[in-house]
């Protein structure tokens, strides 16, 4: 079996155990999940070890960006509201969240754009966009084992 196969395997596997879990084990499920995501990511991109070396921790600062804009909205606004809140929301209280989530989303947009820019100094640009659909084949792959294993196929 090659390692194409091998590696899908591998992240259905580790990302279902990661995502049915809740608790102490779901932080060490996480962390292999990334580990499987940077084999996906290496090789799908067969990335040189000059390249590895200057690309992954721009690509690990990158996604601690990601995840820092994410917890800032989730506690900013998401965690607050639950659909009886929307009908007691006032126009003022409405438009401050929507002035939040713009601001997020032009934060991940901002760190998206700054991250590619910093690639192109490192890889050519069919490796940027072969990570892109790297990142996207990665994330249905684990979408996918998710639904299959909450079918019970």
């Amino acid at each position: 079996m090659t390692i194409k196969k091998i590696i899908p395997l591998l992240i259905v596997f580790i990302s279902l155990n990661a995502i049915a879990q809740d608790g102490p084990f779901a932080r060490k499920k996480r962390e292999q999940i990334k580990a499987l995501k940077v084999a996906f990511i290496t090789n799908e991109l067969q990335l040189t070890p000059d390249e590895a070396a200057k690309f992954w921790p721009l690509f690990n600062a990158y996604e601690d960006k990601q995840q820092e804009i994410k917890k800032q909205r989730m506690k900013g606004y998401l965690n607050r509201m639950d659909d009886d809140s929307f009908d007691k929301l006032s126009d003022k209280d409405a438009a401050a969240m929507l002035a939040q989530m713009e601001n997020n989303e032009d934060d991940l947009y901002q760190a998206k754009k700054k991250f590619i820019t910093s690639l192109k100094g490192i890889l050519p640009p069919v490796k940027i966009l072969k990570l892109k659909k790297a990142e996207e084949d990665f994330n249905r792959k684990l979408l996918q084992q998710y639904r299959d294993k909450k079918l019970g196929k």
